[in-house]
């Protein structure tokens, strides 16, 4: 196997990654929180949301890391250009995840330490699950991006050389 085909297919590994965990840690995250309040399982919602942050630190933002890297490598590899329809449609929705993403991460911690800071889950403030909804609802702008990113990647609807 040479270079570009091993880079080519950790590239789509690495997309794989960023759809898998994002949409494991949304499935565990959005029943976890649902059930604990529920059942008023503190201790249960306390453990997803720490494993939510560690899924994301330790899973999601290498791969996204890699996956703009390889990006550029591959554009690179193949000669196209940095600048064209195709690849400013990817790189804007890539962009946009991340606008979404960076501020679910932040609102991840901040509830994991509010769950860690309340006596049960009655007493969780109105701000927790304010956030909480925010947390949905830039991950559903997200994983719309990243299938769209998806939908590029394979039908190049766009013209890839140039504008």
């Amino acid at each position: 196997m040479n270079g570009l085909l091993l880079l080519k297919v950790a590239h789509i590994m690495g997309a794989a990654i960023i759809f898998g965990t994002g949409l494991g840690i949304a499935f565990f995250t959005w029943f976890g929180y649902r059930s604990a309040m529920r059942e008023g399982a503190l201790e249960a919602l306390r453990s997803t949301l720490k494993l939510t942050v560690i899924a994301d630190a330790c899973l999601t933002a290498p791969a996204v890391a890699f996956q703009a890297a390889s990006g550029v490598i591959l554009m690179k590899a193949y000669g196209w250009p940095l600048v064209s329809a195709w690849s400013t449609a990817v790189w804007g929705l890539f962009f946009l995840t991340g606008a979404c993403w960076t501020p679910v991460l932040v609102i991840q911690a901040k509830l994991a330490r509010a769950s860690r800071e309340a006596a049960s889950t009655a007493a969780l403030p109105a701000s927790f699950h304010r956030m909480f909804r925010w947390w949905f609802a830039l991950g559903v702008i997200a994983f719309a991006a990243v299938i769209a990113i998806f939908w590029l990647m394979v039908a190049k609807p766009l013209p890839v050389a140039g504008n």
